[in-house]
């Protein structure tokens, strides 16, 4: 039998009450507030984003202030840049690419309600996975749905808010984003 974080990462209806996740989401809080005093040339710096962040390469950067769900459900490729006050809610895994830039205030998310009201009044919800290609540059508060894919060489202009999948080599903007011109 799964377990609910098991399911929650399976893209199935979990418990997020369940007692496993509660403590993920707590050790990611602590961590998330640790460096919300914190610049990226502290001593303590890599440290603490990279216990969030397991495998954060050295060539990547999150700056602070970040916020998570658990932090252990992102995957940042090489010399990505993630710029202030970004919130990523890694119910689901978040995979992001090499050579990604994620401008301020840009959100991921991926919880996903039931559409059921009756459903919604239960700590329950299901996550859908995000993925950002390699070479992709997202302008500032760009919102991030849960199941899209982002492909690899696009921009996403600043303040859109993607709700389905993006190309490789598109400029996508708006709300909801649409597809402007290919890059390529």
């Amino acid at each position: 039998m799964k377990t609910e974080f098991e399911k929650m990462r399976g893209e199935e209806l979990y418990r997020f009450s369940d007692s496993e996740i509660m403590a993920s989401l707590t050790h990611a809080k602590e961590l998330c507030r640790r460096l919300q005093t914190m610049t990226i040339n502290d001593a303590d710096y890599r440290r603490v984003i990279s216990e969030l962040i397991p495998g954060l390469p050295e060539s990547s950067t999150v700056c602070p202030p970040f916020h998570c769900d658990h932090g252990n459900g992102i995957h940042i490729g090489e010399h990505v840049f993630i710029n202030y006050d970004c919130v990523m809610l890694d119910g689901a895994c978040i995979r992001i690419g090499n050579h990604v830039q994620i401008g301020p205030k840009c959100q991921l998310y991926t919880p996903q309600h039931p559409i059921d009201h009756v459903a919604r009044r239960e700590p329950q919800e299901t996550a859908y996975p995000i993925t950002i290609g390699d070479d992709t540059w997202l302008g500032g508060g760009v919102v991030v749905c849960p199941g899209v894919t982002i492909g690899s060489r696009c921009i996403i202009g600043a303040g859109s808010v993607v709700v389905h999948d993006i190309p490789d080599g598109c400029m996508a903007a708006g709300n909801p984003a649409v597809v402007k011109k290919r890059l390529e």
